[in-house]
């Protein structure tokens, strides 16, 4: 069963990469775009989809590394 990693922010201000069902993060980052960084090979890993929220946790963006028939063409992350 794959994880799907998500990058959110938290309340301290901080960003927090978080594979589905677990319980703590697996990394906290000061930028968003280093939490990327560092979610986007877990995510490729795991055959999973990176899901970005933005700073009032709303998904902004997603990108699938999954075996998806309709892959996006554009390869943003």
């Amino acid at each position: 069963m794959k994880k799907n990693v998500h990058v959110t922010h938290r309340k301290d201000g901080n960003w927090a990469v978080i594979t589905e069902r677990s319980q703590r993060a697996v990394k906290i980052t000061k930028t968003q775009e280093k939490g990327i960084e560092v979610a986007t090979p877990i995510a490729k890993n795991n055959k999973a989809e990176l899901v970005i929220h933005d700073r009032k946790n709303h998904i902004r963006d997603k990108d699938s590394f999954g075996k998806d028939p309709n892959q996006p063409k554009d390869k943003r992350h």
